[in-house]
């Protein structure tokens, strides 16, 4: 999943962001316990070339950062440590973003903790808290194009591809993505995401 550098300020994407529980995690904001096992798992070129803002080498000063960044939030919005229910542990990130275009979707699991069905269900989650507690009537979401396996998530979610562009990330350069979008009836329609 792709975060671009693009903020906006607007009321109406703002969001209290509520504890959320799923199945097997626990969606939270992070807090500074999280430094040393958030810096491990960012510290990973792979899951750098893959996002916007994510820079390589990550550290803990780098983690620190994130983490004061997320509580000071004034632009709305959302940033989640993705936590493990059962043992606490730190399995990556997940937010949504107001962009000019409107609320963004983006997220990243730890290399340890990929194909494990984490990152689908916290997307799962962050979808409905989106659409539950905005009146947004598109949420977006968009990847590179070689990463085929948030591309699954973002279709298990229900997103229909709205297009392609290029994205400038810290690690990679300038790289082509694909775009999402997924509308407020359709998400009605999938609410109960077995049927996806």
């Amino acid at each position: 999943m792709v975060v671009e550098k693009e903020d906006v300020e607007d009321e109406s994407l703002r969001i209290d962001c509520p504890v959320v529980v799923t199945e097997r995690l626990l969606l939270r904001p992070p807090h500074a316990d999280d430094v040393p096992e958030l810096a491990e798992l960012a510290n990973d070129r792979r899951v750098a070339e893959m996002l916007g803002r994510m820079p390589h080498p990550y550290g803990e000063a780098e983690a620190r950062a994130f983490i004061a960044n997320a509580r000071q939030r004034k632009a709305g919005g959302c940033v989640y440590a993705i936590t493990n229910s059962d043992n606490g542990a730190f399995i990556g990130c997940i937010g949504l973003d107001p962009r000019a275009h409107g609320l963004e979707l983006g997220y990243w699991i730890g290399q340890p903790y990929w194909g494990r069905g984490y990152a689908t269900e916290a997307a799962h989650a962050a979808v409905d808290l989106a659409f539950r507690v905005t009146r947004i009537d598109v949420l977006h979401v968009s990847c590179r194009v070689t990463n085929a396996a948030s591309r699954r998530v973002i279709h298990k979610c229900g997103f229909q591809y709205a297009g392609q562009g290029m994205l400038d990330s810290l690690v990679a350069g300038q790289v082509p993505v694909e775009r999402y979008r997924l509308d407020r009836r359709t998400w009605v329609s999938l609410r109960s995401w077995g049927q996806i």
